[in-house]
């Protein structure tokens, strides 16, 4: 059978960008060992991996003609195994360091080097035991992939279909793709770290949340019990929105819309205690003190990275969609729709809890109340969701 010429160079380029697009190491080697197979024509090849939660070295992939494929995961070696040693310890690197893999035909000429003859019977002992083991995974040649010096994979590779022997610039090929998969290997695990990390910061986060939340409705005594309401209602309406077809929002959509709720008005925090309490009308230049917990807020949350939706909210709960709003006049679309729900959710609870000064509005009148407004001070859309849950009994 003729040889098939490949253009390894531009191989490795495709392959390079290839690993760049995926995080999923394990889906990124079953592609690359598929490849292989298919294009040198190999009678088998696979890979082996390194299990850092368990500490040894798993057969990952194992792909070829049928009866030549291992049972992905039934090989499993700890690092005093003979084909793990001679990759991690340093005394037996040299042999390859040509060769930039171990070739089964080229055993018997290292059990010949001088300096295997002058080191005594371990590494014969050894070179014997990994020539032994190498048929067993149907490997003619093993391809070590090191990052920063550490062994974290073996490519497998079997014998060609045609018979032919390895040249060198197809080990030099198999290594240079060794050393890009086990980069994106160690890019692709450091990825989910960074993704647990974050996760267990967002976790950690929200329990703060509601602690500050606590701390607003110590201040304000009319908070009590706001910022869960209004929380609640966000969520409601949010939700119907979905249901009617409205809108359709991103998962995370409502994991920012929950916090947001519970820190929307988180800038209070920084408002002098006899602007909150005062039971008298608010003079021009309080109600200026007042409307600054939007900027507050912000302002407070802005050092926190990857929460500006939340961010928004608490900025913004207090534009009108006709511009007429604060704290920059914001109108209609331009206003995001984290804080346009939680502008509607807000006025209702705002309407509909006893102050100091006058009676709650029963929940009716307050309908009623956002049903005028709606296209002047609400956005239409949270607006109806809103009247929608009061139709239903929701409320």
């Amino acid at each position: 059978m003729a040889s098939i010429k490949i253009d390894y160079k531009r191989e490795l380029e495709s392959a390079s960008k290839g690993m760049i697009l995926i995080h999923d190491p394990k889906l990124l080697i079953k592609l690359i060992v598929r490849s292989i197979v298919q294009k040198v024509q190999l009678e088998h090849a696979g890979m082996i991996l390194y299990d850092a939660a368990k500490d040894v070295y798993v057969l990952a992939i194992s792909k070829g003609r049928s009866g030549s494929r291992i049972p992905e995961g039934y090989v499993r070696f700890d690092k005093t195994n003979s084909l793990i040693r001679f990759f991690i310890e340093k005394e037996y690197k040299y042999l390859v360091a040509n060769r930039n893999a171990l070739v089964s035909e080229d055993i018997n000429k290292l059990l010949w080097q001088e300096s295997v003859i002058s080191n005594g019977n371990g590494t014969k002992k050894l070179l014997h035991e990994v020539s032994d083991q190498m048929p067993k995974l149907n490997a003619v040649a093993c391809v070590p992939a090191y990052h920063r010096h550490e062994l974290l994979a073996i490519l497998l590779l079997g014998q060609k279909h045609n018979g032919e022997r390895f040249e060198q610039e197809e080990l030099d090929f198999f290594s240079a793709l060794a050393s890009d998969v086990a980069m994106a290997i160690r890019n692709a695990e450091l990825f989910e770290d960074l993704k647990r990390e974050a996760e267990r910061n967002r976790n950690l986060f929200i329990q703060t949340t509601i602690a500050l939340g606590s701390a607003i409705e110590a201040k304000d005594a009319y908070t009590h019990g706001h910022t869960e309401r209004v929380t609640k209602y966000a969520l409601a309406i949010a939700r119907q929105m979905e249901a009617s077809g409205t809108v359709h929002f991103p998962p995370k959509f409502f994991e920012n819309l929950y916090i947001a709720g519970l820190l929307h008005d988180i800038g209070k925090i920084g408002i002098p205690e006899a602007i909150l309490t005062k039971k008298d009308k608010l003079t021009a230049e309080e109600y200026e003190i007042m409307k600054s917990h939007t900027t507050r807020g912000a302002e407070i949350l802005s050092p926190l990275t990857g929460f500006e939706e939340c961010i928004f909210g608490v900025k913004y709960h207090h534009e009108q969609y006709d511009g007429r709003g604060y704290p920059e006049g914001l109108k209609g679309e331009e206003i995001p729709m984290v804080a346009s729900i939680i502008a509607v959710a807000d006025a209702f609870d705002a309407m509909t809890t006893d102050r100091s000064y006058r009676k709650g509005l029963g929940k009716d009148v307050a309908i009623a109340e956002v049903v005028k407004f709606t296209g002047k001070q609400f956005n239409p859309k949270p607006a109806q969701a809103l009247i929608d849950l009061f139709k239903k009994g929701e409320l």
